[in-house]
């Protein structure tokens, strides 16, 4: 997936905020979506877009629905 910078720190900030809900550390998240710490680091970052598997497993760790990562994110075709 490419993200604009934009859509990159949404995404991000979207993990953040939820994982914070969850009271759930860093590498405690990892494990739960079974990816590297590094991984979810750059991705929490903003430096790294996840593959949709890796999205996947990160909205199964959080309990959530994968549009729950993605709020906020526009396609390209509609930017303004």
């Amino acid at each position: 997936m490419t993200l604009t910078e934009q859509d990159a720190e949404r995404f991000s900030d979207n993990i953040i905020k939820l994982r914070r809900e969850r009271r759930l550390a860093r590498a405690a998240l990892a494990r739960r979506a079974d990816i590297g710490a590094d991984t979810l680091r750059l991705i929490e970052k903003g430096i790294r877009a996840p593959r949709l598997d890796t999205l996947l497993r990160l909205a199964d760790a959080l309990e959530v629905d994968p549009g729950a990562l993605l709020k906020g994110l526009r396609p390209k075709g509609l930017r303004p």
